[in-house]
């Protein structure tokens, strides 16, 4: 019999995006992973992983698990429900793929999680909740807010600053020293270069606000 000791990890939102956070989580050393989705009883498994109850659930069990991960991909109902946990005393620890290389001089949030491939270079401070996606790079110095999506393969040059909940699209690009409002939205492949309000949604290179319809 192993008398490797069991370390469980919980993770909210049974998905694609959660498969991922599952696989990441065994490699950090988490040997025993839960999945918790509303869609429970019905649904019961994700690969070979089960799903253990529904978010009601998993608040009341918050404290059976080392480390709690959201696997949501919306922003604020990310966001809304790391509060909650962290309110009823989860652990919800940042986890970062073994690929990934992130320096001793950045700061990560509880909750964040950083795929394979990433890169972020010194003097970086990434908030609470984020998503650092696949072979996405942030470069030295940005701030990166609470809530915030880097998609797979996007860039950021140095001193970048992105307020909460901002989705950066995959394949985007963005010049140093540009500033990113909240709630905005980088399209798929944008080359940003100029700096984007509150709740705008930017497209093209080089990346212009989409006007409102009237």
């Amino acid at each position: 019999m192993s008398n490797r000791a069991v370390v469980s990890c919980a993770i909210l939102g049974a998905s694609g995006h959660g498969k991922v956070i599952a696989e990441i989580a065994e490699l950090n050393g988490f040997s025993e992973i839960h999945f918790y989705d509303d869609r429970w009883p019905e649904l019961a498994l994700i690969e070979h992983w089960p799903v253990s109850g529904n978010s009601d659930t998993l608040i009341r069990r918050v404290h059976d698990y080392a480390n709690v991960v959201v696997a949501i991909g919306h922003n604020v109902t990310r966001m809304n429900k790391y509060r909650t946990l962290l309110e009823q005393g989860a652990s919800c620890l940042p986890l970062v793929h073994p690929s990934a290389v992130v320096s001793r001089y950045a700061k990560l949030g509880y909750g964040t999680v950083v795929m394979a491939g990433a890169v972020i270079n010194p003097f970086s401070c990434i908030g609470k909740g984020c998503i650092i996606n696949t072979a996405a790079t942030v470069d030295h110095e940005c701030v990166i807010a609470d809530g915030v999506h880097v998609s797979p393969g996007a860039h950021l040059a140095g001193a970048v600053e992105v307020a909460e909940a901002t989705w950066l699209g995959i394949g985007c690009h963005i010049k140093q020293r540009i500033k990113i409002g909240s709630n905005a939205v980088v399209a798929a492949g944008a080359t940003v270069i100029n700096d984007v309000l509150d709740n705008q949604t930017v497209v093209g290179v080089p990346a212009k606000p989409i006007c409102p319809k009237e």
